[in-house]
């Protein structure tokens, strides 16, 4: 069913793009429209994600962007990555995470790390059918991101794996996973692993999904393993060297966040404006009213700004130049930016926007998990002042 006074065209003006750039997003854009839009509503309500959608992902070619071409892949830039997921998250923050996670986590750590067996093995299920997952967190490990409990003993040729994940987005969708845990606890950040475990690995399960308030679509599932046997041959870099991967690789995610947030934040507005210009109180348009002009012009422009750090950020990724506190600042300011504009487009329906027969409260609610997941936005704050205040203060 398709939402209510759903925005048939954008109407904030896009940063920069070239031509292939532009016919790529609006490729993006034309197929979130035709084929999720529909679904969105749906989706939120029974907290699962249309299973047909991901077979189309892969055959759009959006799974597998970095990919070389000799893998199956794309062979595309990562900009184009974020590209794809702010355009999805547009309409659905839920269509926006699984393909943010496929792309600029579990793709990312494989073309980085994974040997060239890994990477003929797994780079071309990843491409064309074969949907991954990111599983580091745990009970006692979020922001202290190294606290692992998560244990490797190696026996022979295998790792036994045994410890418990939690919030392991894509998890139900998943059939490999990129697993970190720690071969030796007393080494500290120096024992963590890590490893490319296959869902169909002996003493691997999925265990319970949770109940969220957004981006409900898309799974968030406990990780069980007790005794999971993992090929040593699996290990993903070195043993011991999982940190590096894991810092490095989520430098990387959290532009997609800001990209997904930037996508939240402009399907909000749109939908807003559009109201705005319909719905009409004492003999006027509310948009015809300063005060709602002011709050729709406030919130086109954080989030045009927000979006322009997105971009600069994976820019500086793809040239090959330092990006770690550009990545920071643009997924801090662009959930901010997701929240307030959300919240805004809810006020400007009014009481319509508080209730579920409209869109704009998903939005709202979709938009709160850019301040927590991939780096809290205290942990992003942390990162920005040691970079610009552990050297010549100036940036």
């Amino acid at each position: 069913m398709a939402e209510k006074n759903s925005p048939s065209s954008p109407a904030l003006t896009p940063a920069a793009l070239t031509e292939d750039e532009i016919l790529f997003r609006d490729n993006i854009r034309q197929f979130a429209e035709e084929k999720i839009r529909p679904l969105v509503k749906a989706m939120d309500e029974r907290s699962m994600f249309d299973p047909g959608l991901i077979g189309q992902f892969f055959q759009l070619g959006i799974m597998g962007i970095e990919i070389p071409e000799e893998y199956g892949g794309v062979g595309g830039k990562f900009f184009e990555s974020i590209l794809a997921v702010e355009e999805l998250s547009r309409v659905d923050a839920s269509a926006g995470v699984v393909v943010d996670v496929q792309n600029t986590l579990v793709n990312n750590a494989m073309l980085r790390w994974g040997n060239e067996e890994q990477k003929k093995r797994y780079l071309p299920r990843l491409a064309s059918s074969l949907c991954g997952a990111y599983a580091l967190s745990e009970a006692s490990s979020g922001s202290d991101a190294f606290a692992l409990q998560t244990k490797a003993e190696l026996k022979g040729n295998e790792y036994f794996l045994n410890g418990r994940k939690l919030w392991i987005t894509n998890a139900k969708e998943a059939g490999l996973f990129v697993l970190f845990a720690t071969v030796d606890s007393a080494a500290g950040y120096k024992g963590i692993t890590a490893f490319v475990v296959e869902k169909e690995f002996p003493g691997f399960a999925v265990g319970k999904k949770e109940d969220k308030l957004g981006i409900r679509a898309s799974s968030t599932c406990e990780l069980i393993l007790e005794d999971c046997r993992v090929p040593k041959e699996n290990v993903l870099g070195e043993a011991g060297k999982g940190y590096k991967i894991a810092i490095e690789t989520l430098n990387e995610g959290r532009i997609g966040i800001g990209a997904q947030m930037v996508g939240v934040a402009r399907g909000a507005w749109e939908y807003a404006a559009k109201y705005a210009q319909e719905r009409k109180q004492f003999g006027h348009a509310i948009a015809d009213f300063q005060g709602v002009q002011f709050q729709l012009a406030q919130m086109a422009t954080e989030i045009e700004a927000a979006r322009l750090m997105v971009y600069n950020a994976a820019r500086l990724k793809d040239a090959k130049l330092p990006f770690v506190k550009e990545a920071a600042m643009g997924k801090l300011f662009s959930s901010q930016v997701a929240e307030r504009v959300t919240s805004l487009a809810i006020e400007i329906y009014g009481g319509y926007g508080f209730t579920k027969d409209y869109p704009v409260e998903k939005y709202w609610r979709d938009a709160k998990i850019g301040k927590i997941y991939e780096g809290t936005s205290n942990m992003q704050l942390a990162t920005i002042a040691k970079l610009v205040l552990g050297g010549n203060n100036s940036f």
